[in-house]
């Protein structure tokens, strides 16, 4: 089983990294190994969705269950307590893993009104037989650890670069 555990500091808000993580469908847009992505089902908490990958040619899909975490207020107002993480919690339903899971934190850094987030992603994955690991391993082992950086990326082309 593989790990990666990633985190960054950020000049975009919380709730606007978790709107393009949890935005699956748009995806192929900025993943260059991403050929398609769609959402299956939506759920009170969250959705189904299945992410289509094209590694060196060789093509795979897997189904993962979102569930998200969305506190129902950024801040408590009369107290000026912390405003709480948003957070986007992914388990494979189906593909050519054993094993996927994985967690998406946004934390607010910062007074209410910076726009400032900390990312941390955990995610822990194996394949299903070993000739696939032998073939896409090293491939989705760098898409893997370079997913927290291509959503930046995505926030910058989306948000603007800070200035």
């Amino acid at each position: 089983m593989k790990s990666i555990e990633k985190s960054v500091l950020i000049w975009f808000s919380a709730r606007e990294m978790f709107d393009l993580v949890a935005d699956v469908p748009r995806y192929p847009e900025f993943l260059p190994w991403c050929e398609v992505a769609a959402t299956l089902a939506t759920h009170d908490d969250g959705i189904t969705a299945r992410i289509g990958l094209n590694l060196k040619g060789v093509r795979q899909s897997f189904t993962t269950r979102n569930t998200h975490s969305l506190p129902s207020d950024d801040l408590d107002r009369d107290t000026g307590a912390a405003q709480p993480p948003l957070g986007l919690a992914l388990d494979l339903v189906d593909g050519p893993f054993s094993m996927l899971s994985g967690q998406w934190i946004f934390q607010p850094v910062g007074e209410p009104s910076m726009r400032a987030c900390r990312v941390n992603l955990s995610l822990k994955y194996a394949f299903s037989n070993a000739a696939l690991a032998t073939l896409i391993g090293p491939v989705f082992d760098r898409i893997a650890s370079s997913l927290v950086d291509a959503f930046v990326s995505r926030a910058e082309a989306t948000y603007g670069a800070f200035e």
